[in-house]
């Protein structure tokens, strides 16, 4: 039993890398969408940090703001791979891929991944502008930071996979729909301006919001400190948003074909 189990996982590595590998090439070949994606979390880096106080010793308004934009790239990153998804459906790729030896969910996982390289060469740049200034680098904290945002990228890349095929031959839908969620989710997180001096309605739909424990364990990691509660609840967050992708994604999978 345990042989097969071992077996399986490691076909699913293997899967998975394969698939991570085809999704990197466009990428790697194109590098200049990568540096126009950049140009998003500078513009509000630029724009919105100078506008925020110092909140208290030791957290300075780079500290608290930074690992709420690399958060906010990874979910934006992640929520396009419908996107993704149509265009292949459209020139018949995705079709082939069904019938391909690979498993169903290492296409799932392997394209969320895709938007975790991008998301990191994206935290690498922030992070070499706002270090000579009032943040203070943890290394260790970023990265492990940046591993509860893969998975948390893994769930939301999931989600956008299965409301791409929802929305076949209909990309005004997916649009629609994607842009309703999006902003809300990041606003309601507190990415941008802090919620705990908002009205009761609006603190209450913040913790209802798993990102908002993802962004809370990203802001205590990037800090460098380890609560294990506030760390804990992100990593429950983002575990419980990538198994609802996973599931939800798999099964869309299963329908549409």
């Amino acid at each position: 039993m345990s042989t097969v189990t071992t077996t399986r996982t490691g076909s699913f590595m293997s899967d998975t890398a394969n698939v991570l590998t085809r999704e990197l090439r466009p990428l790697l070949r194109e590098p200049f969408g990568m540096v126009i994606s950049l140009m998003q979390p500078l513009v509000f880096l630029a724009l919105f940090a100078p506008l925020l106080p110092d909140l208290g010793p030791g957290m300075s308004a780079l500290q608290w703001f930074v690992p709420g934009i690399v958060a906010m790239s990874c979910l934006m990153g992640s929520s396009m791979v419908g996107a993704s998804l149509m265009q292949e459906m459209v020139s018949g790729s995705h079709e082939r891929l069904l019938v391909s030896p690979l498993s169903r969910s290492s296409l799932l996982v392997g394209r969320a991944l895709r938007e975790i390289v991008p998301t990191m060469a994206q935290t690498l740049v922030i992070l070499a502008i706002v270090t000579p200034f009032s943040f203070d680098l943890h290394p260790v904290g970023v990265l492990v930071g940046i591993a509860v945002l893969a998975v948390f990228c893994i769930g939301v890349g999931g989600l956008s996979f299965a409301l791409a095929l929802a929305s076949k031959d209909q990309d005004w839908l997916f649009w629609t729909v994607q842009q309703i969620f999006i902003f809300p989710t990041l606003l309601l997180a507190g990415m941008l301006l802090p919620v705990n001096d908002g009205p009761g309605w609006l603190r209450f739909l913040s913790q209802l919001n798993p990102l908002t424990y993802v962004i809370e364990a990203e802001r205590a990691l990037f800090a460098g400190s380890f609560p294990a509660g506030t760390v804990l609840a992100g990593v429950a967050a983002a575990a419980v948003v990538a198994a609802a992708g996973l599931t939800i994604g798999l099964r869309s999978m299963k329908r549409s074909s």
